[in-house]
């Protein structure tokens, strides 16, 4: 694989709209699930973009990202195909992406110690030692789970504690974290975990605002066309804040 020295990783973590169900149809029978296997041109594969598959090897990404690792749902489109057709455009070397989001998981889910975590962890050193390259932020789209009485109120320091052990177990101090503000959940508690979101006021951590994209008709997972307008909103939040333009 070529340029594997210059090789910027990104991690993408977090819950099903990160896993991406863009394009997942439901047929007549409630519980069947499918994708419909359309893939934008936003979100086409490319030589210079690579994902670390569930066996920690590096190939070339193409969607479904998640399918092998957000194995017991159907996967569709994500955000991580047109972030990465974004970010190849304006760095150099090539694009390295680490699927690590799992659907319907809450963040106690993503605690230091517990299974998603410490996976999440192992994959993001095993992509640096197995190509090289350097870790260039977190992408987390999580929260959907904890929009509920009983978790809401320890959203905000649970989500400062992860932020803050991601970057002692990487041993990077100040990397960029991106997160992104709900579009959906249970509309009594929503806000509460928005406000949280938005709210953090840590360095070098972001948040992008997915309220107001489309939804499916599940209204709770974003469509394909939103998850191609959320890639390219967080792949404009990492190049304005982390990406100082050669001067």
């Amino acid at each position: 694989m070529s340029c594997e020295t210059t090789k910027q990783i990104f991690i993408l973590s977090g819950q099903s709209n990160m896993a991406g169900r863009g394009g997942v149809i439901k047929y007549t029978d409630h519980h069947h699930k499918k994708w419909d296997g359309i893939v934008p041109p936003e979100c086409q594969p490319h030589p210079t973009i690579h994902r670390l598959n569930a066996h920690l090897q590096w190939e070339q990404a193409r969607d479904p990202l998640h399918s092998d690792i957000d194995n017991r749902k159907v996967c569709g489109i994500g955000p991580g195909m047109p972030f990465a057709n974004v970010i190849r455009e304006r760095v150099d070397g090539s694009i390295g992406l680490i699927p690590c989001a799992v659907g319907g998981t809450a963040i106690k889910e993503w605690a230091r110690g517990a299974h998603l975590y410490e996976s999440m962890v192992k994959r993001a050193k095993a992509g640096v030692e197995n190509g090289g390259g350097e870790i260039k932020a977190l992408l987390w789209y999580q929260g959907e789970s904890d929009a509920t009485a009983h978790d809401v109120d320890a959203y905000k320091e649970r989500l400062g504690k992860f932020i803050c052990d991601v970057r002692k177990d990487l041993q990077l101090p100040l990397l960029p974290i991106i997160q992104v503000a709900l579009a959906s959940g249970d509309e009594k508690y929503i806000e509460k975990v928005r406000e949280a979101q938005l709210g953090i006021k840590l360095p070098n951590v972001v948040c992008v605002d997915a309220k107001g994209l489309k939804l499916n008709d599940d209204n709770l997972h974003l469509s394909t066309e939103a998850q191609i307008q959320l890639g390219q909103k967080l792949a404009d939040a990492y190049l304005c804040h982390f990406n100082p333009s050669p001067s």
